[in-house]
C-alpha cells in the first residue's frame, strides 16, 4: 500500500522507521510546521535523511493541502502522533482512510495526559488503541487495542516508554497488515464507558500529604517525569521524582522522619514515602540524599507549609 506517515517526535519517527524495515511503501511524510529556535522534529529528521518528501500544514482544510494530499494517491494515512486537527475531508482521501494511535483503552482516557491518569488513579491495567478517528477527540470506531499491566511502582516513564511505547509500534504495524489483508475491524466505542481528562497540569501534581499513602504515591509515580509532583518546603518549592513506598506508618502529614543515604522519608495519611531524587527550585535533579546532606532538609521538617 501507498502510505502517508503523520506524526511527529520520538514515536512518530519510531513508526516511520518501523514501515521503512518491513518495506512499506511510505510516500510521504506529514509533520507540525517547524517552530523557531526549536530543534527539528526526530520525523521530520529521519525522514530527511532517508530521501522521503516532507509537508508541514498548519491547516488541513485549505484546498492547496487537500489537492496536495489527493495527489499522493495514497491508500492509507497512519497518525502516529499528531497535534494539529485533520478533518474528515483530509482523512478520507486515501482509499483505506485513515487510523489513529492513542495511548490507553479507549474510550477510557480520552485526553492529552492519557497514560498519566490511570496511574494517578491507582488502575492496574491500561493499554493501547489503534483507531478509525472521526470529529471527535480520541473518537472513531476500534481496530485494534493491546492491553498492559500497571505495576504498584510503575511511573509515567516505564508505562509509556518500556511498555506501551514499543507494543504501540508493533500494534502500527499489525494493523497496515490487517487492513491491507482486507480484515479490519471497525468496532464503535461504547460511549457509556467514555471518560475524558485534560492535561495533567503542575497543578495537578501539587502533593496534599494529609490524603492517603496510596493517593500521594500514586500521584507522584504517575507524574514522574512529567510534569513532576512537588510540595514546599521552608517556602521553596520542591520537585519529587524517584521514590518507594515503605510498609511502615507514623509522623504527622508531610513530616521529615528520617535521612539515609538512599534519601529522606516522608509521611503521608496512612504510610510512608522515601524519596530518591528531586529537583530544587531553580535547579536540576540531584539524589533526595545530596539534597538533605546540603542542608535541604532535616528530620522534623514539614514538607507542603
Amino acid at each position: 500500500m501507498r502510505i502517508i506517515l503523520m506524526g511527529q517526535q520520538a514515536f512518530g519517527k519510531a513508526t516511520l522507521e518501523a514501515y521503512l524495515d518491513r518495506g512499506e511503501n511510505v510516500v510521504a511524510v506529514y509533520c507540525a510546521p517547524d517552530k523557531g529556535g526549536k530543534p527539528i522534529d526526530p520525523v521530520k529528521k529521519f525522514a530527511l535523511e532517508r530521501g522521503l518528501p516532507i509537508y508541514q500544514p498548519d491547516n488541513f482544510k485549505d484546498q492547496g493541502v487537500l489537492d496536495e494530499m489527493r495527489a499522493l494517491n495514497a491508500d492509507l494515512c497512519v497518525m502516529s502522533f499528531v497535534i494539529i486537527f485533520v478533518p474528515e475531508e483530509a482523512r478520507n482521501i486515501p482509499t483505506h482512510g485513515s487510523i489513529c494511535f492513542h495511548p490507553s483503552l479507549l474510550p477510557l482516557h480520552r485526553g492529552p495526559s492519557s497514560v498519566n491518569w490511570p496511574i494517578i488513579g491507582g488502575a492496574t491495567k491500561t493499554g493501547l488503541s489503534i483507531f478509525w478517528p472521526d470529529d471527535g477527540l480520541d473518537e472513531g470506531e476500534i481496530l485494534l487495542q493491546k492491553e498492559i499491566d500497571i505495576g504498584p511502582d510503575d511511573t509515567l516513564g516505564t508505562v509509556y516508554f518500556e511498555k506501551i511505547f514499543p507494543l504501540g509500534i508493533d500494534a502500527m504495524c499489525e494493523a497496515v497488515d490487517l487492513i491491507r489483508d482486507g480484515v479490519a475491524p471497525k468496532l464503535v466505542q461504547d460511549e457509556s464507558n467514555a471518560t475524558y481528562e485534560s492535561w495533567c497540569k503542575k497543578a495537578d501534581a501539587k502533593i496534599d500529604w494529609a490524603k492517603g499513602i496510596d493517593q500521594v504515591y500514586n500521584l507522584i509515580r504517575g507524574t514522574n517525569p512529567q510534569p513532576g509532583a512537588w510540595s514546599t518546603i521552608n517556602g521553596e518549592e520542591i520537585g519529587i521524582f524517584d521514590c518507594v513506598r515503605l510498609p511502615e506508618a507514623g509522623g504527622s502529614p508531610g513530616e521529615i522522619m528520617g535521612l539515609s543515604a538512599d534519601g529522606f522519608t516522608v509521611a503521608a495519611n496512612g504510610g510512608l514515602v522515601l524519596v530518591k531524587r528531586v529537583r530544587p527550585a531553580g535547579a536540576g535533579k540531584i539524589p533526595a540524599s545530596e539534597f538533605a546532606s546540603n542542608g535541604g532538609v532535616s528530620k522534623g521538617d514539614i514538607l507542603g507549609q
